[in-house]
């Protein structure tokens, strides 16, 4: 079974470099049009289902790549962005971070343990659970999927598909929006095909 993990469109807190976690943004126009171009991109994939992230920017995401073809789309709670807790919404910058906050949390997740919001190990716990309980019973049944997510949620998922420790959450660094990662899973576990493509110049 192939695995397309996508990150969500870009929304005006992304252009602002405000922390979003489970505050529930919209796309914004370049997010719509990007989310658009990459639906036709895909075009001629087919997918069994699309699992969403109920945040109304991953789920408007699923909705434009799905581009009117008849493939269900789910939501799941588990599949939500990391809370930032009474931190949602300050600037952050992942190069140049002066809260001790972000920059634990960019810079150094092995040392990240929050006095709000939510901590990598349970973001980890709960991706890692949605993988087990809905993913991996279909290796079977289905022959490819869909999960429209989030920046640190989707390395959440990778943490548990390439059995990484919190000290290497960010490997293979955050995720572009729109950007999606291709993984393979069959009987002998999962395996990285791509990673970190889109249909347009970054």
């Amino acid at each position: 079974m192939e695995i397309y993990i996508i990150r969500h469109g870009k929304t005006y807190w992304n252009d602002k470099h405000l922390a979003q976690g489970s505050a529930d943004i919209e796309l914004n126009e370049d997010g719509i049009a990007l989310a658009q171009k990459t639906g036709k991109g895909l075009m001629d994939v087919d997918f069994d289902v699309i699992y969403a992230s109920p945040l109304k920017r991953a789920y408007k995401t699923a909705e434009l790549i799905r581009n009117g073809r008849d493939i269900p789309i789910i939501k799941d709670d588990r599949l939500k962005e990391i809370s930032f807790g009474d931190k949602e919404g300050s600037y952050y910058s992942v190069k140049e971070c002066n809260d001790e906050y972000f920059n634990t949390f960019f810079n150094d997740p092995a040392n990240f343990e929050p006095n709000t919001g939510e901590t990598i190990e349970n973001l980890i716990k709960r991706t890692k659970n949605f993988l087990k309980e809905v993913i991996e019973p279909c290796i079977k049944d289905r022959k490819r999927v869909m999960i429209v997510g989030h920046g640190a949620m989707n390395k959440a998922l990778m943490c548990t598909i390439m059995n990484h420790g919190k000290e290497q959450f960010w490997s293979g660094g955050l995720q572009h929006n729109l950007a999606f990662t291709i993984v393979e899973l069959d009987e002998n576990g999962y395996r990285l095909v791509e990673q970190n493509k889109t249909f347009f110049e970054k």
